[in-house]
């Protein structure tokens, strides 16, 4: 799928959904209960966000200081943020997918796929590093 399909999907389908679950949700509970609602999920996800962020980013720093590349607990954090924010937008339809993005099995489900499809390549070439030469002798000093 390409990147103009995915921007299509993300400003025209994704905010029709929102406005579904809206309409179904306030004919099923009423106006302000489904008001409230957003309000509380808002709520949540930022309290969410901030405590399990807070985690994962002690998390990367205590891997950094052992010498380890942080990937899962960066892949965590990025996920963690992404769902916290989708918590914080107003919709049904964002809070069910920042919830989801909130859960320690999805999110390690995401990870194994995004692992699986990226290739590490090892890579050599020219640096900012030059061959080291010695400064050269004047051949004559003037006094």
């Amino acid at each position: 799928m390409g990147p103009g399909r995915i921007l299509f999907l993300v400003f025209m389908v994704v905010p029709l959904i929102e406005i579904a679950f809206f309409v179904v949700i306030g004919n099923a509970i009423g106006l302000w209960p489904t008001l409230a609602g957003v309000l509380i999920t808002a709520i949540v996800g930022s309290l969410v966000l901030r405590y399990q962020g807070m985690a994962v980013f002690n998390d990367i720093r205590g891997q950094m200081s052992r010498g380890q590349i942080p990937g899962k607990a960066l892949a965590d954090a990025a996920l963690i943020g992404a769902g916290g924010l989708m918590l914080l937008l107003p919709g049904y339809f964002s809070d069910l997918i920042g919830i989801l993005l909130l859960l320690p099995p999805t999110r390690a489900a995401i990870y194994a796929f995004l692992k699986s499809r990226i290739r590490m390549v090892p890579m050599a070439g020219a640096g900012f590093s030059a061959p080291r030469r010695e400064p050269e002798q004047p051949g004559v000093i003037d006094l």
